[in-house]
């Protein structure tokens, strides 16, 4: 049955749901929090570190070294963590310090603090308790190394929420490229016409569900500016709505 949304878009209710992962479902606010916890540990532990120079020294190493690896992570050809591991790596460099041992405590003091930081967003929990198990299938179409999208669905008790996952480090192809969500779409065995793709990426998420040729949700928590090179099909400043038009009283 054809509905309308207030936005004056006329649909009916999709047969498969595919959802992005960071920033749509998780909430990374808690990341900062999670790296300020590992360097006061590194600095407790070792003599001659300090935690406010290790912060900076890490928020620098992430800046010089994430834009030349990004894309291997993305398409499988470096493991997240490798490339955390490395990023811990030059942070300690930075600071005066070059003990393995060290690198790895480090690393692993970043990997249970950032475990324990993982949230969903309430609307997130809402919609997937909502939606799970009922008659729209749903997908996971997330761009990210393999190992760490995969360990984040575990600390959020995702595994086997959705009817299927697309990750684009285990696939060798990223969003916007329409790949990943007509591979999701032949494995839900539903044709691009009958699927919505909900992202907070316009680059991403309403690009690449478009090319596909879905029907893109675009998430706007923080009432952004809409790029012209992106236009979604339907904007929402909370999954809340999206939940009510799939789920109505």
């Amino acid at each position: 049955m054809a509905e309308r949304r207030p936005d004056g878009v006329s649909h009916r209710r999709p047969s498969a749901l595919l959802l992005d992962l960071d920033e749509t479902l998780l909430d990374n606010s808690g990341i900062p929090e999670a790296v300020a916890a590992t360097c006061d540990a590194v600095a407790a532990a070792v003599t001659g570190l300090d935690a406010r120079h290790l912060r900076r020294a890490n928020t620098d190493a992430w800046q010089s070294y994430w834009p030349h690896v990004e894309r291997s992570c993305w398409l499988g050809q470096l493991d997240g963590f490798a490339a955390s591991r490395e990023a811990w790596r030059r942070t300690l460099h930075a600071c005066g310090c070059t003990d393995e041992a060290v690198v790895q405590f480090a690393f692993e003091r970043h990997q249970r603090h950032s475990r324990d930081a993982y949230r969903l967003f309430a609307d997130a929990a809402d919609l997937l308790a909502q939606v799970a198990g009922g008659p729209v299938r749903l997908g996971l179409v997330t761009n990210g190394p393999a190992d760490l999208q995969r360990d984040k669905l575990r600390c959020l008790g995702l595994d086997d929420v959705f009817d299927t996952v697309v990750i684009s480090g285990e696939i060798g192809a990223a969003k916007p490229d329409p790949a990943p969500f007509l591979l999701a779409l032949r494995r839900l065995a539903v044709q691009p016409s009958d699927a919505w793709h909900v992202g907070d990426s316009l680059a991403s998420d309403v690009a690449g569900a478009r090319a596909a040729g879905m029907l893109a949700v675009w998430l706007n928590r923080h009432n952004a500016q809409t790029d012209a090179a992106a236009v979604p099909d339907v904007e929402v400043a909370s999954l809340s709505a999206v939940a009510t038009w799939l789920c109505p009283a």
